[in-house]
C-alpha cells in the first residue's frame, strides 16, 4: 500500500491537508469521494480519538516538505537528484564499494532503479563498477575520487539546509523531538521484527 493510499484508509484528511487554511480536501478518496476535511473531523472529536493519526500525518508532512525543499536546492545547486546524492552517500560510507544489491537494500529501493541511477553516475565519472574478487557473479560500485569530492561538496550544503529547515527550534525542543523519535524507532524496529 502506497502512503498516499494509506492515508485515505480512515475518516481523516488526507497528506497536506492539515495546514489547508481553506479546510478543503487537496486529493480525493476511493471512487472519487471526498476525504472528509480537517474542520469537519476535528468537530467530529477526531482530534482527541486519533491522535495517532494526527502524529503520524504531521510526520509524513513535515518529512515530504523537508524532502521537496533538499531536492529543490540539490538540482538548483548541483544540478543532481536526492537519489542520486542518496547513492553516493551510501558509497561514501563504504569507501572498499557496495554491490549493487547492498546499495539498493540499503536505500529501500529496487535493483531496476539503482542500476539507472548509477549508469547515469558511472557515465558523469563520478562512480564506477569493478568485478568482486570474491564473487564473479557479483558487481561492485564505488566512488572515484572525483565522485567523492563531488559529494562532500553537496554534503556540506546538505547539512547547511538541514541545520537552517531545522534551527528555528529551540535547543530543548530539538532534544526533546530527538528522544521522541529514537523512543519511536525503537517501537517500529520491534513491530519490524515480528514480521
Amino acid at each position: 500500500m502506497t502512503r498516499d493510499k494509506a492515508t485515505r484508509a480512515g475518516p481523516w484528511p488526507v497528506r497536506g491537508q492539515e495546514g489547508d487554511a481553506a479546510g478543503t480536501p487537496d486529493d480525493a478518496g476511493p471512487a472519487g469521494s471526498q476525504v472528509l476535511d480537517l474542520q469537519a473531523w476535528r468537530r467530529g472529536g477526531g482530534e482527541d480519538e486519533h491522535i495517532e493519526i494526527r502524529i503520524w500525518l504531521r510526520l509524513l508532512a513535515c518529512t515530504t516538505q523537508i524532502e521537496n525543499i533538499l531536492k529543490s536546492k540539490l538540482r538548483q545547486e548541483f544540478g543532481t537528484s536526492l537519489a542520486r546524492f542518496d547513492v553516493l552517500a551510501q558509497l561514501e560510507r563504504f569507501g572498499e564499494g557496495l554491490t549493487m544489491s547492498e546499495v539498493s537494500r540499503r536505500l529501500m529501493v529496487s535493483n531496476g532503479a539503482i542500476t539507472g541511477l548509477v549508469d547515469k553516475l558511472v557515465a558523469d565519472g563520478l562512480v564506477v563498477r569493478e568485478g568482486s574478487s570474491q564473487d564473479k557473479r557479483s558487481v561492485i560500485v564505488r566512488l572515484t575520487e572525483a565522485g567523492r569530492t563531488a559529494f562532500l561538496r553537496m554534503a556540506r550544503r546538505h547539512e547547511e539546509w538541514v541545520i537552517s529547515l531545522l534551527g528555528d527550534l529551540s535547543r530543548e525542543a530539538q532534544g526533546e523531538l530527538l528522544r521522541d523519535l529514537v523512543l519511536l524507532k525503537r517501537r517500529l524496529d520491534g513491530h519490524a521484527g515480528t514480521r
